[in-house]
């Protein structure tokens, strides 16, 4: 288990998951008569929201702990995958704004440049093909057999 094995991109999609969690918790939009969460207002995007979240503190996760690559590769890939819907439904809850809010609170923007984080990190990570981060596996060399 090594923290150096963190590269640009799965430090930008840690950094995009902690984004989206904090926005969670501050007002992402302001009504007349106050703030308005997430929670009240996203529904099922705040779903895709936070999978995209959660893939993205498992990609950073697997890198730490895994010895191969293969399997960081693998969960950047799905980081993608589930960043993308994660994206689209963070930019339609900033554009669209719900019962009559007159702004956007912080929280809907960092939930959105959270989200676009967490796609371009994981897309950073898939594309990294570095693997000198990673130990080379000592493999014994044997003779070659002895024909018979």
């Amino acid at each position: 288990m090594s923290l150096r094995r963190l590269r640009l991109g799965e430090l930008v999609a840690l950094g995009g998951a902690v984004c989206v969690f904090v926005g969670l918790a501050l007002p992402c939009y302001q009504t007349a008569s106050g703030h308005l969460s997430a929670w009240q207002t996203f529904g099922v995007a705040v779903v895709l929201v936070i999978l995209a979240a959660a893939m993205a503190v498992l990609l950073a996760l697997v890198t730490i702990t895994e010895r191969s690559t293969a399997v960081p590769v693998a969960v950047g890939v799905w980081t993608v995958v589930a960043a993308i819907p994660g994206v689209i439904a963070a930019l339609v809850r900033v554009l669209e704004r719900p019962e009559h809010a007159t702004a956007v609170a912080v929280g809907g923007w960092l939930m959105l440049a959270g989200s676009v984080a967490i796609l371009v990190g994981g897309w950073q990570a898939m594309r990294d093909e570095r693997t000198s981060a990673y130990e080379t596996p000592q493999i014994e060399r044997r003779p070659p057999p002895v024909g018979s």
